[in-house]
């Protein structure tokens, strides 16, 4: 059984808000990858190779999806998230804030209906909303995010897995700013450094 299961919109929304729990108990489902909406444009090719650059850091596994990036639609990935729910039985579920990101916004609204109490499908017994750095700076949603679950964490390894994704790495979620908000996180529980997840299901 797959302890936990992340949800990612995109390729290294994982990375971002999961990065220092990434590891052989998680499986990734990357709900799309689209090479072209970014400045380099690196090609397809490469974009795939950094995911497996990142397994050979974290032995997580993955599956990527077919939806087209900035294009989600909602009806379309319930039917894949429930599938891979039932198929991996996680103990666990990361689901990514909606945020002001409209893929954001259609996974999480996706989710919430795939992980809903049912006769047929997996119960999954504990639910937790993951951040991103962009919460930080520009935020409408209107969803806040209330982190009350913390996860000690390495952030030099979460740092390093986050360079392995050459082409994601930006200013407005620089490494510097994984290592304040590690920090910041950590100063709020008690520990070095630490990722924040929101409780949206707990059951022992």
């Amino acid at each position: 059984m797959t302890k936990r299961v992340i949800i990612a919109p995109h390729v290294d929304d994982d990375v971002l808000g999961c990065g220092g729990i990434l590891d052989e108990n998680c499986f990734v489902i990357y709900c799309g990858i689209d090479e072209t909406h970014i400045s380099d444009r690196p090609d397809l090719k490469e974009r795939l190779q950094e995911i497996v650059d990142v397994q050979n850091i974290t032995n997580h596994s993955c599956e990527i999806l077919s939806n087209k990036v900035n294009n989600y639609n909602q009806n379309d990935l319930i039917g894949d998230f429930e599938r891979l729910i039932n198929e991996h039985t996680p103990e666990e579920v990361y689901l990514p804030h909606p945020s002001y990101n409209q893929d954001h916004k259609a996974v999480y609204d996706a989710a919430m209906v795939a992980l809903r109490p049912h006769d047929k499908n997996h119960f999954v017994n504990k639910v937790f909303v993951y951040e991103q750095p962009h919460m930080l700076f520009w935020d409408n949603s209107g969803v806040d995010f209330k982190p009350n679950y913390f996860v000690p964490i390495d952030i030099d390894k979460k740092v390093k897995v986050y360079e392995t994704m050459k082409s994601q790495v930006r200013s407005f979620r620089s490494p510097e700013h994984l290592r304040a908000i590690g920090k910041l996180r950590g100063g709020q529980s008690n520990c070095g450094h630490a990722e924040a997840f929101q409780i949206l299901r707990w059951v022992e």
